[in-house]
């Protein structure tokens, strides 16, 4: 069965070499990507002929990996390994005492450390499998950089003497180490044969490099579980941009002309570091040295920086010690009052791993009872646990230098400087001082204060994954001014409405209006999206205040569902939604009663009242198919409009409410509204009756625009200032009168119908009046008797 052994023909894409003339072939991929079989794979290729004993294209392999347990057990052993892949009658032999396989036509694989790149010297190769390098950022890391953390793995396990605390100046210490060595000619000469390095260090890949963004990985850890392992793993994600405490100092130096300085003992990971003011360089260390505690020491013309370790250099004996003319002892100690001490310390810093936002971290101490808190700000970037072991650190090491010590170095000890730190033995016990200034007068006269080596142990901070909010893309918004009579009688009479809809949505959409189309000012923030939708099938006209049982109306929505309801639901105003052409004044409002969905985001819509609150007169013969449907479920809502503003055109803006209103994602509008919640609804039962005498009786009866709904009164609310109509009589397509009557009635003579040379049909059509906006919607009979 040879078919289980092609590997061509069960591999990925990317397990496959890439065609063409190439030197160095990377495979980039996570773990259960394939990366050894297809290494495995590659050397079969090289090695085998078209028979089991024929040559193939290479015959010396070099096989290198991190350690040579791992070449044995994960590159020639492995499940995925050399001898595993191989069938048969062509799997290579081990040979452990020297360390390499060897194929049944000759051809030899060698097993090589990295921890041993001398070893590559002698032997000769014409083609090689190498792992990445790589390390974790882990404490100790460096003892064993293939290994990790991953509570899933079997392979789970800490570096040889490793605490398992976060480490990323260790990685970063372990990358410059790898290149800095490789990119010594002296250890990597350049080939007379080739001219070229034997290690071509600009061609070398280090794991791992995440194709998913940072910081969304590792922080969302509802789409991507393995984020809780980035803090101690081998990703170079959110650190490549680092800078090592040293080399930020050694910038400062610069730029300050400082030319004599060593910061060899100068450790510390910057993640980022913000100058914001153009200061001295003594200002901007300052805040450096409070963060991550190191001292500046100026000798022999040289400023030293270190950082603090709290481990003592000397011993001092008290008998040894110098006196002088200003100390009555050899030693003189004292200790600040507990209540100069603050009890309480917080760190403003901005969080990394996340969205870069100012938080900040607390330590107290158990037994503090005071309200006040010591504060420091810092243009630092740092996770919150880093944030909370400065403020632990800052507490502890306050407590333990209440406690001061003055005393004058004898001749024996006079190399001994600011910076040092000395042991000094007292009745109580052994205590450690470091020195922090110096004067010379006849002896060194030190003033010290006490440290604690166990206040500079790095501890283990709790790792908090940092919340992310969701990553939306910014697309620009869809819009709609719905300018509608009023539906509750709360709303503002004359401002219309606006619904948006996104896909996706940004988060909440800004609206901002101006009258010139410059200087913008913000109206309204809209915080949720709108339903809205588009009919696939047309709507005919059907009677108002009666159930509209016609054919379904298709609707495909956006941004949310619809659903039916209840007759009593229903008649208290559900499903209420707005038809219309997608112009702001052009909508009719209509309720549904059933909802049914027939394919994703699509709704046939059944059992409907039309017409609804007085927008019967706006319903046209036919809406069409691709007219918009907007749910008036709360959301749509109206935007700020001075009464005195009605009827003025105005430029508005609507877009994402993360962007600036000249962003391209903001769309524009020029709109001029003309308060439709302020109309009078058209009359109702309009008629016509003919008297014995030739004249035409007309009576109608009024709507109101408000609380129409009460049984309660004989008639409804007048809704405006005086009670007016607007008559007309209309022949043959035009005019021929126009009155307006103050009641719901009106006689038109036989007389003067003769006078407006009206017979045969004709029209009139009635609408109230209001003083505020004019005539309403007209109410059109015809007379043919």
């Amino acid at each position: 069965m040879a078919l289980p052994f092609l590997f061509e023909f069960w591999a990925m894409e990317h397990q496959l070499p890439p065609p063409g003339d190439w030197r160095t072939w990377v495979v980039m991929g996570g773990r259960g990507a394939g990366k050894t079989r297809a290494g495995a794979e590659w050397v079969r290729a090289q090695v085998e002929g078209s028979l089991p004993t024929d040559p193939g294209r290479a015959s010396r392999v070099a096989l290198v990996g991190e350690t040579l347990d791992q070449v044995r057990d994960v590159m020639v052993f492995g499940d995925s390994g050399i001898i595993a892949c191989s069938p048969p009658d062509r799997r290579p032999d081990w040979q452990a005492t020297r360390k390499r396989l060897v194929w049944p036509n000759g051809a030899i694989a060698q097993a090589f450390s990295a921890r041993e790149p001398e070893n590559l010297r002698g032997p000769q190769f014409d083609a090689a499998w190498v792992d990445e390098l790589g390390c974790a950022a882990i404490d100790k890391g460096t003892n064993e950089p293939n290994k990790f953390l991953d509570p899933k793995s079997s392979e789970s396990t800490l570096p040889r003497y490793s605490t398992g605390r976060r480490d990323e100046l260790l990685q970063m210490q372990y990358l410059r180490a790898m290149l800095e060595y490789w990119d010594d000619t002296a250890v990597n000469p350049v080939s007379d044969l080739y001219n070229s390095s034997m290690i071509d260090i600009s061609r070398s890949h280090v794991w791992a490099w995440d194709a998913r963004p940072f910081p969304h990985f590792p922080s969302n850890l509802a789409l991507w579980s393995d984020g809780a392992n980035y803090a101690r793993g081998h990703w170079l994600n959110g650190r490549a941009t680092a800078r090592s405490l040293a080399s930020i100092v050694a910038e400062i130096c610069d730029r300050s002309g400082v030319t004599h300085y060593d910061v060899s003992r100068l450790y510390g990971f910057v993640r980022g570091y913000s100058v914001n003011d153009v200061d001295s360089g003594r200002a901007a260390l300052q805040p450096l040295m409070l963060a991550y505690g190191f001292d500046a020491i100026e000798r022999e013309g040289c400023l030293h920086f270190v950082t603090r370790d709290g481990r003592a250099m000397a011993s001092l004996d008290i008998a040894e010690l110098a006196l002088n003319d200003e100390q009555e002892t050899e030693l003189e100690l004292s200790r600040a009052p507990s209540a100069d001490v603050a009890g309480r310390m917080r760190v403003n810093f901005v969080e990394a791993d996340g969205e870069y936002e100012a938080r900040s971290a607390e330590a107290v101490f158990p037994d503090d009872n005071t309200p006040s808190v010591s504060t420091s700000e810092l243009e630092l970037s740092l996770t919150r646990g880093e944030g909370r072991m400065m403020a632990e650190r800052w507490l502890t090491e306050a407590r333990v230098a209440r406690d001061t010590a003055k005393f004058a170095l004898p001749p024996s000890q006079v190399d001994l400087g600011a910076g040092d730190v000395v042991r000094v033995g007292l009745s109580e016990g052994d205590f450690d001082f470091r020195i922090d200034h110096v004067e010379e007068s006849g002896v060194k006269l030190c003033s010290a204060t006490r440290v604690d080596e166990g206040v500079y142990v790095a501890s283990h901070p709790l790792e908090e994954v940092a919340v992310m909010k969701p990553f939306t893309p910014v697309a620009p918004v869809f819009p709609l001014f719905l300018d509608l009579p009023l539906m509750t009688g709360d709303e503002v009479e004359h401002a219309p409405h606006i619904a948006v809809t996104a896909d996706p949505w940004p988060g909440s959409v800004e609206v901002v209006s101006s009258v010139t189309g410059s200087g913008y000012q913000r109206n309204l923030t809209i915080a949720g999206a709108s339903i809205i939708g588009t009919t696939q099938t047309p709507l005919a006209a059907a009677k108002p205040g009666l159930i509209d049982r016609g054919a379904p109306l298709r609707v495909r929505v956006s941004n949310g569902h619809l659903s039916s309801v209840e007759d009593a639901a229903l008649r208290a105003g559900a499903n209420l939604c707005a038809i219309g052409d997608g112009t702001s004044d052009q909508w009719e409002l209509f309720q549904f009663a059933q909802a049914e969905l027939v394919e994703e985001d699509v709704y046939e819509l059944s059992m409907r009242l039309r017409g609804q609150l007085g927008s019967d007169g706006l319903m046209p013969s036919e809406w069409p198919a691709g007219s918009y449907i907007v749910l008036m479920n709360g959301m749509p809502d109206q935007i700020a409009l001075p009464v005195a503003n009605r009827d003025t055109a105005r430029h508005y803006r609507i877009g994402p409410t993360s962007r600036s209103y000249d962003d391209e994602a903001y769309i524009e509008k020029y709109e001029a509204f003309r308060g439709i919640g302020l109309r009078p609804l058209s009359p109702v039962h309009l008629r016509g009756r003919r008297l014995d005498d030739g004249d035409l009786a007309v009576n109608w009866t009024r709507r109101t625009r408000l609380e129409g709904d009460s049984w309660s009164g004989f008639d409804v609310p007048l809704g405006e200032a005086s009670e007016l109509y607007i008559l007309r009589v209309i022949h043959g397509g035009s005019l021929k009168r126009e009155v307006q009557v103050m009641s719901p009635e009106w006689l038109y003579p036989a007389g003067l119908q003769a006078a407006d040379g009206v017979s045969g049909a004709f029209e009139i059509e009635v609408a109230q009046v209001s003083e505020r906006f004019g005539a309403g919607l007209y109410t059109r009979i015809e007379i043919n008797d």
